[in-house]
């Protein structure tokens, strides 16, 4: 009753002094309750018993059942000798964040006991007789993939250590070995011999859908066995941090320390290994990269079976096929690849494959950019055979090649920036190809120095500094001695329409 009358006591009572308010409260609820026994026909809202509320229906998932089944399986990883004082999730590129709180504020004491801030007893100088401080002391996550100890984490987070332990949900602490890393995914597979058998997540066989709920398990800030929900945001994301890159991203809170660590889906199964933020401050801001499940499989079975990652090897440089790139080839649409460079003696040079090819597709399925096809040829065995679709001269062609191993030092099918893009001209660059004179101008970024000049898609250049270019790197190799030379402008002979004209472009500072 005094819910249902709140709205009338409470206008009375405005303007009253506040030692007053109760009085006349209690009065208009008195005179509320004579109403209802001298003349319930009065007020019969009043006279009735007051009607229990429904409870709501929840409207938001609860993950309790699935971080009650998988969260046994997720552990803190700590590897000592390491470079690093601290794996994080910005895979170690992002610096400590710095919140700026006063000296007397009541998170600082959380922050020196999780970050190893000056009240931290690790910090301190040892007693007489005590051991001093472990250095070099890297932090993050890790879980189960196996019964008998197989476990995967980052490999930022154990790179060059020398000992490797988990702390298992259950408090325990165990030593591991690491089986393999595989630093081009960032990836780390270790073995714990003794204490199982373990509980252990299984790899989600499909990826997950833009949108889809996950939860993520982890130790962040040294805080082991936190949970955190979000979704699925974005999938194949390109971060820049290897050849291989094609991220999950999501929102679910990932900070310093979760790196290793997994994301679920809603059935219990990983999707992916959380392994970098983007934070401009270092901390979570609800963008976070996970390496998917299907890589985590491929790469985890190979240095399981192994020790080591072999990937597929073609011998070809390539970039992304623009809009502009496709056009002036007589492609329709923008996918595929164009090759740019082919390794002397490689498979694809034995195989007839010429530079200005463009692989439209591999073994019957589509390539869509040049990381797309980086992928899928090092997925490819060694000594397999595939079969590529290219375009050349105004038609496909089909061309088999047999695939060769990847050693430690080459990229299979990267797409280098440098033989893209000339300088800081805004200008990607494409062979003509075989007996042709020039390169072709297959991009210009609008307002560079390339735009400002008249230069555009099609046109093609004939010489630079008076010295005949046939490839991205004749050009850029000219403009590079221009420069060393002091010279402020270089020279372009650029043909278009049947015509030609020279162009003075200013060099690029370097």
């Amino acid at each position: 009753m005094e819910c249902t009358g709140m709205n009338h006591y409470d206008h009375a009572s405005r303007g009253a002094p506040r030692g007053h308010r109760r009085t006349i409260r209690s009065a208009l609820l008195g005179a509320v309750a004579l109403a209802t026994v001298a003349g319930g026909a009065m007020l019969p809202a009043f006279a009735q018993a007051p009607q229990t509320m429904a409870a709501p229906q929840a409207t938001m998932p609860s993950f309790a059942d699935v971080v009650e089944r998988v969260k046994p399986a997720v552990v803190s990883v700590r590897a000592k000798g390491g470079e690093k004082k601290m794996a994080q999730a910005s895979s170690d590129r992002q610096g400590s964040p710095d919140f700026n709180l006063p000296d007397d504020h009541p998170f600082q004491e959380f922050f020196k006991r999780f970050r190893g801030g000056p009240g931290d007893e690790s910090n301190r100088s040892p007693r007489p007789g005590q051991p001093g401080p472990r250095q070099g002391v890297s932090q993050g996550s890790g879980f189960f993939i196996s019964a008998d100890g197989y476990l995967v984490t980052n490999n930022h987070v154990i790179d060059k250590s020398s000992e490797v332990e988990v702390l298992m949900d259950d408090g325990r602490t165990l030593d591991a070995k690491v089986v393999g890393t595989d630093p081009k995914t960032d990836l780390a597979l270790l073995k714990v011999e003794e204490g199982g058998p373990f509980k252990y997540v299984e790899l989600a066989p499909e990826a997950p859908r833009v949108g889809d709920w996950v939860v993520a398990v982890g130790n962040p800030f040294g805080l082991g066995g936190t949970v955190t929900a979000g979704i699925v945001s974005a999938r194949a994301r390109d971060i820049g941090a290897g050849p291989y890159d094609d991220f999950l991203q999501i929102d679910a809170p990932v900070n310093r320390g979760n790196s290793g660590g997994p994301t679920f889906n809603q059935l219990g199964q990983v999707v992916g290994v959380n392994t970098a933020i983007f934070s401009p401050s270092g901390g979570n801001v609800g963008i976070a990269f996970a390496i998917p499940s299907e890589t985590v499989r491929s790469v985890t079975t190979q240095l399981r079976e192994k020790g080591t990652v072999e990937r597929g090897f073609l011998g070809v440089q390539i970039q992304s096929v623009t809009k502009d790139i496709a056009s002036s080839l007589g492609l329709q649409g923008g996918e595929g690849a164009i090759v740019s460079r082919l390794e002397e003696d490689g498979p694809a040079a034995k195989a007839g494959i010429k530079t200005g090819d463009v692989i439209l597709a591999v073994n019957g399925k589509a390539v869509e950019d040049a990381r797309d096809l980086s992928r899928r040829v090092a997925s490819l065995n060694a000594g397999s055979t595939a079969t590529l679709q290219v375009w050349r001269d105004g038609k496909r062609q089909d061309i088999a090649v047999t695939i060769s191993r990847m050693d430690g030092t080459s990229t299979a099918a990267a797409d280098p920036k440098q033989d893209a893009a000339v300088g800081k001209l805004g200008l990607s660059l494409a062979p003509t190809g075989d007996n042709k004179k020039g390169v072709a101008i297959v991009g210009v970024e609008p307002g560079s120095p390339g735009a400002e000049k008249g230069l555009k898609s099609g046109d093609v250049i004939a010489e630079v500094a008076g010295k005949p270019v046939q490839s991205p790197a004749d050009v850029k190799a000219a403009i590079e001695a221009s420069r060393k030379d002091g010279k402020k402008s270089v020279l372009f002979l650029v043909e278009a329409n049947g015509n030609s004209r020279f162009v003075a472009v200013q060099v690029p500072t370097a």
